[in-house]
């Protein structure tokens, strides 16, 4: 389906979720929501980063397809975050968004589209570059004014079918996008828990608009934790 000519806030995805919550937001987290440009880019460094299964992981790409998956971990990993934002030919706001996580032993990137939902709070979020893999998450707002994301629901998608996962063979993801008031940046803190194996995927640290080196990022890695 085409897009509208019409260019939505590069947080528009998160602003149609939340609706009047939104107001509740952190104000720096707000206005970068608000910000207008289709295209987002961001410098940042994870504390920690990736999956303990290592290349044990990669044996699900067949099934979940590229650009999904980790096989790797590591500390103070810098990472660049690349977002589009969009809207389908309905109106519905989207954000893709592009992770490159650069490890010691080279790089490695995932992506996904988010799309407004039609029922209020809750956004779709296809994984991996093919999509096969769908999560339906709730939007909200924690008493610090940070941005929480939750799944609800995941699914499988394969030749054109949607398969609903029981509990024991999805994951739960729990996202917080917050504010480091005292450096002034951004934080993220995001878990991918499997009933049956643990966490499968996490990731934690701080990001700014404001594109750093990859040097300078890791030189100040971990300074929101001292």
């Amino acid at each position: 389906m085409g897009e509208t000519t019409t260019e939505p806030a590069r947080g528009a995805v998160f602003l149609e979720a939340l609706g009047a919550e939104a107001a509740r937001l952190h104000p720096e987290i707000l206005a970068q929501l608000r910000q207008a440009g289709r295209t987002g880019r961001a410098e940042g460094v994870f504390r920690i980063a990736g999956s303990r299964f290592g290349r044990t992981a990669a044996l699900a790409r067949p099934v979940v397809g590229p650009r999904l998956l980790v096989t790797a971990r590591g500390s103070d990993v810098p990472f660049t975050l690349t977002t589009v934002s969009g809207r389908t030919g309905s109106g519905r706001a989207t954000l893709d968004t592009t992770r490159e996580f650069r490890f010691r032993g080279g790089s490695q990137v995932i992506v996904d589209r988010l799309s407004a939902s039609v029922r209020p709070g809750l956004v779709r979020n296809l994984l991996g570059s093919r999509g096969r893999v769908e999560l339906i998450e709730a939007c909200s707002v924690t008493p610090e004014g940070f941005l929480r994301m939750m799944t609800v629901r995941v699914a499988l998608r394969v030749r054109g079918r949607r398969i609903a996962l029981p509990r024991a063979l999805g994951v739960r993801v729990d996202l917080v996008d917050g504010w480091d008031e005292t450096h002034r940046r951004r934080t993220i803190d995001m878990r991918a828990v499997n009933p049956l194996f643990g966490t499968v995927l996490e990731y934690r640290g701080w990001y700014r608009e404001a594109a750093e080196s990859p040097t300078d990022a890791r030189a100040s890695a971990g300074a929101q934790y001292e």
